[in-house]
């Protein structure tokens, strides 16, 4: 899922875009409570501040009272301390909440990925993705770890200041007050267009996520083509694009800033000129004036400050937006309501009735039509036919990532549709051709299929796929850890750990995808007689490419563009002289000339 492009409905949207991530907050509303009460305290201390300073001139160094000027001077004193006091507690709280909110939201935006259904992925790149939990998510961090907070302080003690200016005077603050719309247009203009540019450049940063991902994930292949210069130029590419977007954002930004610096002190400076010709004519105290210039340097300040608010809180809803697309992606795959319970024990009656499927990203062909299967409890049935005949699409259809168009998929009697996803999964265990393996300990990746396995059970479950062999041999035995993906192991080994996680599992029903391919010869044999030992009495539906592996099978499926051609045993569906036929012949002959030479 690509991100929407900027337009009019989301420059219209601006930092409301935010307002939808703050339900997180709503576990901490005393927290906020006692933070905003420390907010409203600092912001009065300013303002009682300005007017003790305004008693100092008045009182003190006007009538030449040092006594009264001591007085006045002590009572600033502590007012000082008092605001440090308010201030720790309120910067320390602000920090606390900006941290806490910026947990909950990358949790909850992992967890909601973590429930997206396959055919979402099928169209998004890990990298970007990646780049919209991190990156997006720091730039909200940075507003909701004090920026926001610290804008409403500043928004709180400019409305103080602004009613300790209209009661110091009147004239001072209707000409301050015309002065505002010069601060406060620029501000609204340059501020859409911060916010627009900043989601660009959060796109921008997506795609060299990507490109960085998917070039180290795949980096023994860019190195066996010395392709290292061609992704070095697209990498560079993209990093100048991320440049360019981020100085256009930067000259925007820093227009803004100087725009409201230039007119915020510059209408201080004339409010200055023009109190100073009301203290010549009598017209105006000097403490008054003092008082009136040291509110108005705050209102400056706190403009300025609400200025740079303005652009974070914009930078914050560009990548705001691109969280709650993420967030408003509803899962395609997800329970009903009221699940229908699947039978306990589970039997393992598995049926294909009448499918058909189309791919989200492949509309036009149908990877399965009309397709109908059924496999007693027990049974061991192979699928086989030529690449993309539609054989991991059923198991896609059995492990439930996607629903078929048409037709229904059930378990001893219950539709898959009609089932708990997370129940029904629970059903079935899983060896891909291509063995999955974490950055984690050997132990930990076995245990994958079962967590509250003890490390007896998990050791039994190696032993009896061949593991051992080679795991006792590592460092730290189960312990080792293995490395991001398994680097740290062969083919075969990494197979074997996967094959290990199904026994582990002890599920239902098995999903075999050639998990003997990557094993050499006496390895294949020793996993073959694990495997048979856990297929009994199991039901076991195997994926061959290999024709060799599935002699033995109760049935033989075969397909092609996926539709079932043809159903029986080896030799059967050798006699018939069809599709297997011709495979096996290929295989098996090439098989021969191997041998011979």
């Amino acid at each position: 899922m690509a991100p929407a492009p900027p337009g009019r409905a989301a420059d219209s949207a601006g930092v409301a875009r935010l307002l939808p991530l703050l339900h997180l907050l709503a576990p901490h509303r005393l927290r906020i409570g006692a933070t905003v009460a420390a907010l409203l305290v600092s912001a009065g201390m300013v303002l009682v501040i300005g007017e003790g300073l305004k008693r100092v001139i008045d009182e003190g160094f006007a009538r030449g009272s040092a006594e009264r000027l001591d007085e006045w001077i002590a009572a600033l004193a502590g007012l000082l301390a008092v605001l440090g006091a308010v201030t720790w507690l309120r910067v320390y709280n602000v920090y606390w909440i900006g941290a806490r909110f910026t947990a909950d939201l990358r949790t909850s935006v992992y967890g909601h990925l973590l429930r997206l259904s396959p055919s979402f992925f099928e169209g998004t790149r890990t990298g970007e993705v990646v780049s919209r939990l991190t990156s997006d998510v720091t730039l909200i961090e940075a507003v909701m770890g004090g920026t926001l907070l610290y804008a409403l302080r500043m928004a709180f003690t400019l409305a103080g200041c602004a009613v300790m200016l209209a009661l110091t005077s009147v004239k001072l603050s209707l000409l301050a007050l015309a002065c505002l719309p010069a601060v406060v247009l620029p501000l609204w203009l340059l501020g859409r267009r911060v916010r627009r540019l900043s989601r660009r450049v959060q796109d921008r940063v997506a795609e060299v996520s990507a490109h960085v991902d998917e070039t180290l994930h795949e980096i023994r292949t860019v190195q066996a083509y010395v392709h290292e210069a061609a992704e070095f130029r697209g990498f560079r590419l993209l990093a100048e694009a991320v440049f360019a977007t981020s100085a256009q954002r930067s000259s925007a930004l820093a227009l803004l800033i100087a725009a409201v610096i230039v007119l915020a002190f510059g209408a201080v400076g004339m409010l200055l000129w023009v109190g100073a010709h009301d203290v010549m004519a009598g017209r105006l105290s000097g403490g008054g004036l003092a008082a009136f210039i040291f509110y108005a340097v705050i209102v400056a300040n706190a403009t300025f400050v609400l200025a740079e608010a303005w652009g974070e809180l914009q930078r914050a809803a560009g990548a705001s937006e691109r969280l709650g697309e993420l967030l408003a992606t509803e899962p395609v795959i997800r329970s009903v309501a009221s699940p229908v319970a699947l039978p306990e024990p589970v039997r393992g009656r598995v049926a294909l009735e009448g499918v058909t499927f189309r791919y989200p990203s492949r509309p036009a062909t149908a990877a399965l039509a009309d397709f109908t299967l059924a496999e007693a409890p027990g049974e061991v049935v192979a699928l086989v036919g030529p690449s993309g005949a539609g054989k991991s699409t059923v198991f896609q259809m059995l492990l439930r990532f996607y629903d078929p168009q048409e037709g229904a998929v059930r378990l001893d009697g219950v539709d898959a549709r009609e089932a708990d996803p997370a129940e029904w999964r629970r059903r079935f265990a899983l060896v891909p051709q291509e063995p999955v393996i974490f950055a984690a300990s050997l132990a930990d990746n076995v245990r994958y299929g079962r967590p509250e396995a003890d490390d007896a059970q998990v050791r039994e479950a190696c032993r009896l796929a061949f593991c051992l062999e080679f795991a006792d041999r590592l460092p730290e035995g189960l312990a080792t850890q293995l490395g991001e993906r398994g680097v740290k192991l062969s083919g075969g080994q990494r197979q074997r750990i996967a094959i290990a996680r199904a026994i582990l599992a002890d599920r239902a029903v098995l999903l075999l995808d050639e998990a003997t391919s990557a094993l050499d010869a006496e390895s294949e044999r020793s996993v073959q007689l694990a495997l048979a030992s856990l297929m009994r009495g199991r039901t076991t539906l195997i994926i061959a490419h290999r024709l060799a592996t599935v002699k033995s099978a109760d049935r033989i499926v075969v397909m092609d563009h996926g539709r079932i051609v043809a159903t029986g045993t080896h030799d059967s569906l050798v006699r018939e002289d069809g599709l297997y036929a011709r495979l096996a012949a290929l295989q098996f002959a090439t098989t021969i000339e191997e041998s011979a030479r």
